[in-house]
């Protein structure tokens, strides 16, 4: 999956090889001011894991993979300016949360967007291609879980289509440590 936007960058699918970029993106990611809202994992947990725990992830999310897919925006020389990562959840399964998954579904995770690119377009552009190969590859729904206090990346997922469908997913941490399900039917 390639698509070009013209003279800014190209969306595509990630390649297992570009482990170190993989990397590279996602602690920058979790050193972002609002990560603490945006990812379950932090920078001190992730910064010291091995290489291959990137190239496992890398493999995981490339092109060719059958469980999820990667998609990154590449800008000029080659950075890396965005990211997010479709997961496959399949029908009469458990997802992570311990909810069942009641149909063959895509769980948007890991979207991020450098500072000097986010309200460029960029991160619609990224939601543009993980749904195209979500709908390509018999997804049926396709879902997300955000803070309630991240109010940006909320603005973000309904300019993509999603809604929040009522769901509160509860997470480790105690009482009031949850998050938001949103949701796009296709």
């Amino acid at each position: 999956m390639s698509a070009s936007v013209p003279g800014d960058y190209v969306i595509r699918s990630i390649r297992a090889d570009e482990w170190p970029a993989v990397k590279e993106l996602r602690l920058r990611a979790l050193r972002d001011p609002v990560a603490d809202l945006a990812y379950l994992e932090t920078y001190d947990d992730a910064a010291p894991r091995p290489d291959s725990y990137w190239q496992e992830r890398a493999a995981w999310g490339a092109e060719g993979s059958g469980g999820a897919r990667q998609i990154v925006a590449e800008g000029p020389g080659g950075l890396w300016l965005g990211t997010l990562t479709v997961v496959v959840e399949e029908a009469g399964t458990t997802d992570w949360a311990g909810f069942p998954v009641e149909r063959r579904q895509g769980h948007v995770v890991g979207v991020f967007v450098r500072a000097e690119w986010r309200g460029s377009g960029l991160t619609k552009a990224l939601f543009d291609a993980g749904l195209e190969w979500a709908w390509a590859n018999g997804m049926e729904r396709m879902r997300l879980i955000v803070h309630p206090d991240n109010e940006r990346a909320q603005g973000a997922y309904r300019k993509a289509g999603f809604v929040p469908s009522g769901r509160t997913v509860p997470l480790v941490g105690g009482p009031g440590d949850y998050e938001l399900e949103y949701v796009l039917e296709r």
